[in-house]
């Protein structure tokens, strides 16, 4: 299957293959609410985003290049700054990821704390609970019980599978701001 995938793709005689973008003018590669922001500071299209984000993703560990085919062409002044604009984006909504990658793991951090507590209570309640304990006093000290595993079972999922995604996004998102851009 990711042979048929990098089939939809040119490859250039370097090896590298050709996350290709067509458009009218500069203008279309971003996003109309703000019109008088100049364009490295204006935010690209979502179309846009979305159709080099999901590429660079399926051509996953090949090396790409993204190139711009404009109709109305655009000066060297221009293109320098789409390059930037492109960079910057993706470098941005990488530190917002980032950003959300930390709060996963203080939020996992403070439920494995939680649920250490909660399991070393748990423990207390369950040795001094006597076998003629109220039934109310045998429902807390397993309430605890639970409470402690879910606890953590919830930080345990993040710090072991939960973050691989955002990792994933963290290094898409580099190497697409990294990418090598042209344009024809």
């Amino acid at each position: 299957m990711k042979k048929t995938i990098l089939e939809r793709y040119p490859l250039t005689p370097e090896g590298y293959y050709v996350i290709d973008i067509h458009a009218g003018k500069t203008s279309d590669l971003y996003n109309n609410f703000d019109k008088v922001a100049p364009y490295v500071k204006k935010e690209l299209d979502q179309e846009l985003v979305d159709y080099i984000t999901n590429s660079a993703a399926e051509l996953d560990d090949a090396e790409y290049l993204i190139q711009f085919r404009l109709q109305e062409p655009a000066d060297d002044d221009l293109k320098e700054r789409i390059v930037t604009s492109i960079n910057s984006y993706f470098m941005y909504i990488r530190s917002i990821e980032i950003e959300e990658l930390g709060r996963m793991m203080r939020k996992s951090l403070i439920l494995l704390i939680v649920g250490i507590a909660l399991l070393s209570l748990s423990i207390w309640a369950n040795s001094v609970t006597t076998e003629d304990a109220s039934v109310m006093e045998k429902v807390f000290a397993e309430g605890l019980t639970v409470a402690a595993w879910v606890s953590m079972w919830e930080a345990i999922a993040n710090f072991l599978i939960n973050w691989t995604p955002i990792s994933r996004k963290l290094r898409l998102y580099k190497k697409i701001a990294e990418a090598k851009v042209l344009f024809a």
